[in-house]
């Protein structure tokens, strides 16, 4: 019961922090761009607490805490909304009113925030902890295998951890990044390896894997560096650091979700609500710096998911405002509808498909065969 109680708390937490920041980022824009906000929800469903504030807008924490949204004034356009809705528009303070960009901007701010909300936890926990080790610094580690992947060409040429490598094909390594770069070229070819274990030293035969990255192919030994521990900054480079890897975690969410759709990983890897749930129990028992750190990355991840270019989402919105400032006038209402439907219809399937995989990993399926059988 404690560990479950536990799971409900830190996934409530995370879940609230995470959708509190994206709506904050288009509650403040909006405010920003002039337009009124009528209702700031935390969650769906029959509201337990609500409150308005001194320029009218409504505040709301829901039973439901799984999302949440913000009503811009006048989100409507006039040929959506009723006489009684355009009787009570406020002048110059309506969404639809505004030019495009303000729109877009309103619009861009939800998953600009949670990037910046990443950003701030990241920079706290190295702050804190000290920040891990970069490419640089493990570039400059001495060439000492800190771990060997299995079945890879460092495994089957003998090699483990500890071992120190001191030259390929005569070549001298004094670092790692000297070994890195030597593998790097040299895709499929076998290679003479000194080493050193010990007092011993060993001459050892590799053949190189071969993987691609971009447009080429790049060698591949199969070991690891032994990361240094992680290094005390101050704020300032805490927070640099933190940019550069928010950014970093971007882009290996952009190359995970083409490797999952080009099917060179599983879908079954693909988790939802539930697994963040999971998840954030399982953090929160490492403490509250591992919570920190997996929030940030769940925000980053729930800023790139809004940004996918889906209709309802909000990179579909800003599709849409990307054409009306090309064309110089609004996509058809009859297209959006459309847009609309079919983006909310895929995000329902792999909702759908998210919460199977997580049932199947937690192995209900399973045990409801076994009650069955």
């Amino acid at each position: 019961m404690p560990d479950l109680l536990r799971t409900i708390l830190s996934a409530a937490l995370v879940l609230g922090v995470l959708v509190f920041v994206h709506e904050l980022g288009h509650y403040l824009a909006a405010r920003w761009r002039g337009v009124h906000v009528e209702v700031f929800s935390i969650g769906f469903g029959k509201p337990l607490l609500r409150w308005r504030d001194r320029v009218g807008t409504e505040w709301r924490v829901c039973a439901l805490p799984i999302g949440g949204y913000v009503k811009p004034h006048g989100f409507e356009g006039p040929d959506e909304a009723s006489l009684e809705i355009r009787a009570a528009w406020l002048p110059g303070r309506t969404f639809h009113d505004k030019p495009v960009l303000s729109r877009a901007i309103v619009i861009a701010a939800g998953p600009v925030f949670n990037f910046l909300l990443a950003i701030l936890l990241f920079a706290a926990v190295f702050a804190i902890s000290g920040r891990p080790a970069d490419q640089a610094d493990i570039a400059a580690l001495p060439p000492v295998v800190g771990d060997v992947l299995p079945g890879g060409p460092a495994a089957k040429a003998g090699l483990v951890a500890g071992d120190r490598i001191t030259s390929v094909d005569g070549a001298v390594i004094a670092n790692f990044g000297n070994l890195q770069r030597l593998v790097a070229v040299s895709p499929g070819r076998t290679v003479e390896l000194q080493v050193s274990r010990g007092d011993a030293r060993r001459d050892l035969t590799a053949t190189l894997g071969s993987v691609e990255r971009g447009d080429e192919r790049v060698g591949q030994l199969g070991i690891v560096a032994q990361p240094p521990p992680p290094r005390r900054v101050g704020p300032l480079e805490a927070l640099v650091f933190a940019t550069r890897y928010t950014w970093m975690v971007m882009q290996g969410w952009v190359s995970g979700l083409w490797q999952m759709l080009t099917g060179n990983v599983p879908m079954s890897q693909f988790g939802g609500t539930l697994r963040i749930a999971q998840m954030s129990g399982k953090f929160a028992a490492d403490g509250a710096t591992s919570l920190v750190s997996f929030m940030a990355v769940l925000s980053i991840n729930l800023g790139m998911v809004n940004l996918l270019p889906i209709p309802v989402l909000d990179g579909g919105r800003l599709v849409f405002y990307a054409i009306e400032a090309l064309r110089g006038r609004p996509v058809s209402r009859g297209v959006q509808e459309i847009g609309f439907r079919a983006g909310f219809a895929v995000i329902a399937t792999v909702f759908l498909f998210a919460t199977l995989n997580d049932l199947t990993q937690f192995g209900l399926f399973v045990w409801l065969r076994h009650v069955v059988g």
